[in-house]
């Protein structure tokens, strides 16, 4: 179904035309975005969906916070779902050092984010991911077209920013943003790909904007409503500085669920999850926390290596098989066996 801005609540589509009966035609506010089918009260009730963005705005609309662990890479996702988590944030900054070996410059392109989520969601399709997507990687067709490669990759929601093209990290200084009708394009053009999807896409379009540091709070909190009201799901301010910040900007929001994004050492203080949660936030993703473990982990295993000339003590007893079982060695050979395969009998 085609993106509708109404302009009065006449020309609101009836829920039923929507395809759902759970909305009325009051929710539908003059020179807002509004599509029934995707109204959060359609999502309160029945079991989790095996469909990964249907089961990411489950969770959006069911009470809890929804606590995403920044994943870089096949064996720090593999890690993440060993430990229960039931969602994953495939951090941009992360998958960009880790496939390159590259800061966070803006250069990754959008061919290295898909193909890095479409590796992360195969290994569980139906735990949702959200993907960072930059600015976009271009114009509004550009933005168009990483939404609809970033879901036929399985990916459940991405976020979008409002930072110029040769962006950088939003936890550094120097950032520069474009303007407030430059970013709404950006956010306008992933909601028309996202309803574009033939059968109805739930991807959930996560408006972020880098602005609090280079224009102030109040600009930045008027661009997410902005965005919400043309048609982001989920607002995202980066570099939240205290709690007081972000429990004034979850109500200036409200009742759009929030973002914050927490890493050591970077603008926004180390929030627990649990805190987040009472300061209102509804996501909370933690971007570094994967691969900062991972630096720290291999620089201490090659240093040890090059001064003792073994490996012994950085594996920790584990044996290959033990790490092959981590990354899903069992399920593997099961399913050779079900399939009449011989070849994994003895591993």
């Amino acid at each position: 179904m085609p993106v509708t801005y109404f302009s009065n609540t006449e020309n609101a589509a009836s829920p039923a035309e929507n395809g759902s009966a759970a909305t009325t035609l009051e929710t539908a506010r003059p020179g807002v975005y509004y599509n029934a089918r995707l109204d959060p009260k359609n999502y309160l009730e029945g079991p989790f969906s095996t469909n990964p963005a249907t089961r990411l705005r489950q969770m959006l609309a069911r009470p809890g916070i929804v606590v995403a662990p920044g994943i870089c890479d096949g064996i720090s996702a593999r890690c993440a779902l060993e430990a229960g988590f039931d969602c994953m944030y495939q951090s941009g900054a992360a998958t960009t050092a880790s496939r390159l070996g590259q800061p966070d410059l803006a250069i990754a392109t959008m061919n290295d984010f898909v193909g890095a989520a479409q590796m992360v969601c195969s290994l569980d399709p139906t735990v949702p991911v959200i993907a960072d997507a930059d600015t976009g990687f271009g114009g509004p067709a550009n933005v168009a077209r990483t939404v609809t490669q970033y879901a036929r990759a399985g990916v459940a929601g991405m976020h979008i920013e409002d930072q110029v093209q040769t962006k950088r990290c939003g936890h550094l200084m120097g950032k520069q943003v474009v303007s407030r009708e430059e970013f709404l394009t950006r956010i306008r053009a992933a909601v028309i790909a996202r309803d574009s999807i033939p059968g109805g896409s739930d991807f959930v379009i996560i408006g972020r904007t880098d602005s609090a540091q280079v224009l102030g709070m109040d600009e930045a909190v008027t661009r997410l409503k902005l965005a919400a009201d043309a048609g982001a799901d989920v607002c995202f301010i980066e570099g939240v500085k205290t709690e007081d910040l972000l429990r004034s900007t979850v109500a200036a929001l409200a009742p759009k669920p929030v973002l914050v994004n927490v890493i050591s050492g970077g603008l926004t203080p180390s929030f627990t999850c649990k805190e987040a949660e009472e300061m209102g936030a509804k996501i909370i993703i933690f971007s570094l926390v994967s691969c900062v473990a991972m630096l720290h982990a291999v620089r201490a295993a090659m240093h040890s290596l090059k001064k003792t000339g073994t490996d012994f003590s950085s594996a920790k007893g584990m044996d290959p098989k033990s790490f092959f079982e981590v990354m899903g060695l069992n399920e593997v050979v099961e399913l050779d066996a079900k399939a009449g395969g011989s070849a994994f009998q003895v591993v």
